[in-house]
């Protein structure tokens, strides 16, 4: 693909090549050297492949600048950099004379104000949009993001519906499992992972987005047309320094990303109004918004509700109709994560049918609150809590429908809080 091609959304600063002695700075024009074929895009310089484009991003330990060389020795024929790259090849010192000879080829140096969002728009550039024509359903909270995915996944499958997922334990579709090293991978990895599906037949995605990834504009160019919010708790101030910071980064989902995407006009947001910022986020919602809750004011609430150690019944009132249903998921907090999914199923249309068969043909999730097997009588279960918030609920939903002793094991890997 022209790199005019895959930067015609980008804001650059100025574009130069490196080799020339004097450096040539300006836009493309129609058969120039300036305008190469790209092959690929990386991000880290050891994958690059001859013919490709490196994006050097500031990361949490390491800055992609520091490894330009190391890129175009590898073959890169163009660097996205945020910061200028000198003539002499380096972006910080001088590099060695034995280092310079390795090094043959020019490099088109195209300069932005932020290379991690030119890292997003140019990888939706590069593989054509592929959440253009899929539809997203994107979750974001604290804790319930998993849960609510796999829900969410049963429902849409139960429609018959060609699903993926992309989250916390994996991502997989139509069968295929594959390891995912973070929440919401890298918007470089989200894109070739959105291609992929879409052109292996899927038609919904299910997307787990975490606060890192708004952050760090992962989501950028991923257009979304359902947003789900569950709650907001105390997590990762290791990263965002206070709450404030935390909440003002989950709700630009919603009040950034969903209404200034191409699928803007057809957004909708599903809010958990049970949590008070749930409540706060849906009065400021710039898009059409559907509550869940336990009150009377909220569009999906529960009716006559029954949870115990083998699971949760009763019936669920929604805009579509009412319906009873039977779910061998345990816990309290898991009636919000069950309200969640059908507002999704709502916002999606789907029949109440199908919402209601998606709830019920979910067994279990993988370490939220799964039940395994115990020796004379006893429940036994692991989860995955290590926020304090998802700690209480697992423990005082558990303690609301035991009548014996609890005994809980509790580990955690640390640096998620100050």
């Amino acid at each position: 693909m022209k790199l005019s091609r895959i930067l015609k959304e980008v804001k650059i600063n100025s574009i130069y090549r490196t080799g020339a002695k004097t450096i040539k700075k300006g836009g493309f024009r129609k058969n120039s050297n300036y305008d190469p074929d790209i092959s690929s895009l990386h991000y880290r310089a050891q994958d690059v492949q001859p013919g490709g484009l490196f994006v050097a991003i500031p990361g949490l330990f390491a800055d992609g600048h520091d490894f330009i060389d190391q890129a175009r020795m590898r073959g890169a024929l163009a660097i996205v950099s945020q910061k200028p790259v000198q003539s002499d090849h380096s972006v910080t010192e001088n590099i060695s004379q034995t280092k310079a000879k390795q090094i043959k080829n020019d490099l088109t140096v195209i300069e932005v104000d932020n290379s991690r969002k030119t890292l997003a728009m140019i990888s939706a550039a590069f593989f054509q949009n592929p959440s253009e024509k899929l539809n997203i359903i994107g979750i974001t909270g604290t804790n319930g993001k998993t849960t609510t995915a796999y829900l969410i996944e049963s429902i849409l499958s139960a429609a018959g519906l060609k699903t993926g997922v992309i989250g916390t334990i994996n991502y997989r579709y139509l069968g295929k499992v594959f390891e995912n090293p973070v929440t919401t991978p890298e918007s470089l990895d989200l894109q070739k992972i959105l291609d992929t599906m879409q052109k292996e037949g899927v038609t919904h995605v299910v997307l787990e987005v975490s606060s890192h990834a708004i952050d760090l504009f992962r989501v950028e160019n991923c257009f979304i047309d359902t947003g789900v919010f569950t709650n907001l708790t105390q997590d990762h101030l290791d990263y965002h320094g206070d709450m404030d910071s935390y909440w003002f980064c989950k709700k630009r989902l919603f009040t950034e990303y969903l209404p200034s995407g191409r699928k803007k006009d057809r957004a909708v947001a599903v809010i958990n109004r049970e949590n008070a910022k749930g409540r706060e986020l849906f009065e400021i919602l710039p898009v059409r918004g559907i509550s869940t809750g336990n009150s009377a004011d909220n569009m999906i609430r529960p009716k006559k509700i029954e949870h115990g150690l083998n699971g949760i019944a009763g019936n669920v009132l929604t805009p579509s109709g009412s319906f009873d249903f039977k779910s061998p998921l345990v816990g309290k907090h898991n009636i919000e994560n069950i309200l969640s999914a059908i507002g999704a199923g709502i916002a999606l249309d789907l029949s109440l049918d199908h919402i209601k068969a998606g709830i019920e043909n979910l067994f279990y999730i993988p370490g939220r609150l799964e039940r395994i097997a115990g020796n004379n009588g006893c429940f036994v279960y692991v989860d995955y809590a290590h926020t304090p918030d998802a700690l209480s609920n697992v423990l005082g939903s558990l303690k609301a429908i035991s009548q014996k002793k609890i005994i809980c094991v509790f580990g955690c890997g640390g640096d998620r809080d100050k």
